[in-house]
C-alpha cells in the first residue's frame, strides 16, 4: 500500500509518503520553493518524498489529501454567508478563492497526472494521528490546537489500540487559541502565521499583572475578557476586542487599540507594554489549554498525552503541561504544524484501508526529508572552487574547533521534518560564555537580540542538568535548568531560567551523538547550543549548495558537511 499525504490550501504546504504503514519521506514545500510557511502547491515536495522512496506517481495507490474541503466550504464561506451580509460581502471578495477551493481535487489531478484514488481527511484528525500513531503509547488523550481546520479550531479524541474516537470538537472559527496568538503577533509587528515563536520568546521579560497605563486594569484580566471559557472544554473569542472573522488582516478592533495603544510597527523599539501583551498572551495560553487537560484527565482517565497543532510548538505551554505532572507521559509531533498534517494523513488512509496500523514502537526519526550522496556533495563543493580533503575524525575535528569558540554549521544524513534542527541541519557552538548568544543572534542568525537557542545533551546527562521528568527528543518542552549547572551552559539559558531542552539519543542520531560525546571528553560538558542552519526570514537549508552559500555569506566559522570540514580559509 502506498499513500502520499498532500497538505495544500493555507499555509505550510508539504507532502509525505508511506508504504506498507512505514513512514519513507515528509518534506516541508518551503524548503525548496525558499518562502517560509510556503502556500505553493507541494510539487517539489512531493517529487522529493517519490525520489527518495524510489516511486512515480502512478505507483501510488492513495493520495491522502488533508482537509475536508468541501465541509470547509460549507461552513466557512457558504452557512456564515446566509445568516450575515458581512460574511456575505466576505465570500463575494473571496470568491476566487472559494472557486479554487472547490475545484482541489481537478487541480491535484492535473498537477500530478494522476488518476488513482484520492480520499480527504478532517484536518485535526490528521493532526492527531500525525502525534498519536509514533507516540508508542497504546492509548492516549489526544489534543489538536491550531488556528482553524476546517471550521473546528481543536479537537479532543482518545486513541485505544490504533483506534481514534473524537470526545470533543466544539471550538468553531472564529474562537481560536491560535488565530488569537496570531493576532497579537501581527500586533506586536511581527508577521502571523510566521513568527508567534518570538512572542512565545518575548513572553518571560513581560508582567502579565502589571496595570496597563491609564487604566485600572492588569494585561492578564483583560486578556481574560478577550479569552473567555464557556465551559470545561468550550471558550470564546471576544469580538469587540480581536477581530479576524469580518474582515482579512485587521486583527484587533478600536476598543484594543484604545486600552492597548497603537500597532507596534516592525523595527521600531520593543517597550514595557509590548512585552507585557505577549506576556499576557503566553499566560492566558497556558490557563486555558492546562484547565482543559485538568478537566480531561478527570472525566477520561488517561495517563499518556499526544500533542499536535501548530499551538503545540509552543515549548514553554509544554512544559508548563509536563510540570503540571498531569499526564505520566507527552508525545508531541515535532512537526505539529500544519506541515506535519500529511503525515497524519498517511497513518489515517493505511489504517483506514489495513486496521493492522498499530504498534507501540516510537517513531523517534524526524529525518526524513532531503538527503545526499558522498559524491554529490563532493561535486557541489568543487563548483564552488573550493579545495578541501576528508576529515580523518569529524567528531575530534569538530569539537576541537567547538571548544575554540567557532561557529559550527553541521550539514549531515536527511533533513528534519518540522522547524526544529535536531542535529542535521544545525549551527552548533559551545553553551558559554553567555556572550555566544548575543553573537549569534546579532551576527549569523540576524535577529532579535532576546531570543533564545536550545541546548543539546546526551540523554545520559539530561536529569543531571536539567528538571525534566521525560525525554525531550524534539526540543518541545521548555524546563527549568539546575542552579548548580546554569553557570556552565549560559548560552543557553533564558531570561526565566528555562531551556528548551533536546534530548540527544544514539540510536536516534549516532553522528550528533558522537559529536556532542566528543566534545563532552575535551570539556566535561555534555550540552551544545544547537540551531537551525538558517538565517532570519530563511527557511532551514536543505541542500549542499545552500549550504555552502550560506555559509560563505554569513560569520559561521566552519561548514561541517558529510566528511569535509571547510573553514573560511579554505575559501
Amino acid at each position: 500500500m502506498k499513500i502520499l499525504g498532500i497538505k495544500y490550501g493555507g499555509h505550510d504546504t508539504s507532502a509525505a509518503l508511506m508504504v506498507d504503514g512505514n513512514l519513507i519521506a515528509a518534506c516541508a514545500q518551503e524548503r525548496y520553493s525558499l518562502d517560509k510557511h510556503s502556500r505553493k502547491f507541494p510539487i517539489d515536495a512531493i517529487n522529493d518524498c517519490l525520489k527518495i522512496g524510489g516511486l512515480k506517481i502512478e505507483d501510488i495507490d492513495e493520495i491522502a489529501y488533508v482537509n475536508k474541503v468541501k465541509t470547509f466550504l460549507k461552513e466557512i464561506y457558504i452557512k456564515p454567508a446566509f445568516k450575515s451580509f458581512k460574511r456575505l460581502k466576505f465570500l463575494i471578495n473571496d470568491f476566487d478563492k472559494f472557486k479554487k477551493l472547490y475545484n482541489t481535487e481537478k487541480i491535484v489531478r492535473k498537477k500530478l497526472n494522476y488518476s488513482g484514488k484520492i480520499n480527504f481527511y478532517r484536518h485535526h484528525l490528521c493532526h492527531i494521528a500525525s502525534s498519536y500513531y509514533p507516540s508508542g503509547f497504546k492509548n492516549a488523550l489526544c489534543l489538536s490546537i491550531d488556528g482553524m481546520g476546517e471550521h473546528e479550531t481543536g479537537m479532543i479524541a482518545e486513541a485505544n489500540s490504533g483506534n481514534i474516537n473524537i470526545l470533543n470538537a466544539t471550538n468553531f472559527y472564529p474562537n481560536s487559541l491560535g488565530l488569537l496568538y496570531s493576532g497579537i503577533t501581527n500586533f506586536l509587528g511581527w508577521k502571523n502565521h510566521c513568527d508567534e515563536g518570538i512572542i512565545m520568546g518575548l513572553a518571560p521579560f513581560g508582567n502579565p499583572s502589571a496595570i496597563i497605563p491609564n487604566t485600572n486594569k492588569t494585561y492578564i484580566s483583560v486578556f481574560r475578557e478577550i479569552l473567555r471559557e464557556k465551559n470545561e472544554f468550550e471558550f470564546e473569542i471576544n469580538l469587540d476586542l480581536v477581530d479576524f472573522y469580518n474582515a482579512r488582516d485587521k486583527w484587533v478592533t478600536k476598543k484594543f487599540l484604545n486600552i492597548f495603544g497603537q500597532k507596534r510597527k516592525y523595527g521600531d523599539t520593543i517597550t514595557d507594554n509590548h512585552k507585557n501583551i505577549a506576556a499576557a498572551l503566553q499566560l492566558r495560553l497556558e490557563e486555558v489549554v492546562l484547565r482543559q487537560l485538568k478537566y480531561a484527565k478527570k472525566k477520561f482517565g488517561y495517563e499518556n498525552l499526544c500533542l499536535a497543532g501548530g499551538v503545540a510548538l509552543n515549548c514553554s505551554m509544554n512544559g508548563k503541561i509536563e510540570k503540571s505532572k498531569i499526564f505520566k507521559k507527552i508525545y508531541i509531533q515535532p512537526a505539529s504544524a500544519d506541515d506535519g498534517c500529511s503525515i497524519g494523513a498517511c497513518y489515517l488512509a493505511h489504517f483506514n484501508s489495513s486496521k493492522k496500523l498499530f504498534k507501540e514502537n516510537k517513531m523517534y526519526n524526524s529525518y526524513l526529508g532531503s538527503r545526499f550522496t558522498k559524491e554529490e556533495i563532493e561535486k557541489e563543493i568543487k563548483n564552488f572552487g573550493i579545495k578541501v580533503e576528508k576529515s580523518r575524525d569529524i567528531y575530534k575535528e569538530t569539537s576541537k574547533l567547538l571548544n575554540d569558540g567557532k561557529i559550527i554549521a553541521w550539514f549531515q544524513g536527511a533533513s528534519e521534518f518540522g522547524p526544529r534542527a535536531l542535529g542535521n541541519r544545525s549551527i552548533l557552538c559551545k553553551p558559554s560564555p553567555a556572550s555566544m548568544k548575543d553573537h549569534l543572534n546579532n551576527n549569523v542568525k540576524f535577529r532579535e537580540e532576546f531570543r533564545p537557542f536550545a541546548p543539546a545533551v546526551l540523554d545520559k546527562f539530561q536529569n543531571d542538568f536539567f528538571d525534566i521528568g521525560q525525554d525531550s527528543y524534539h526540543m518541545l518542552i521548555a524546563t527549568t535548568v539546575k542552579k548548580e549547572k546554569k553557570n556552565l551552559i549560559p548560552a543557553v539559558v533564558h531570561i526565566d531560567n528555562t531551556c528548551r531542552v533536546q534530548t540527544v539519543k544514539r540510536e536516534i542520531n549516532k553522528k550528533f551523538y558522537d559529536l556532542i560525546e566528543e566534545f563532552y571528553k575535551l570539556t566535561n560538558i555534555p550540552v551544545l547550543l544547537n540551531t537551525s542552519f538558517n538565517i532570519k526570514g530563511q527557511p532551514m537549508i536543505n541542500n549542499p549548495y545552500e549550504a555552502i552559500k550560506t555559509f560563505i555569506k554569513t560569520r559561521i566559522d566552519v561548514l561541517v558537511i558529510g566528511d569535509f570540514v571547510i573553514k573560511k580559509e579554505n575559501l
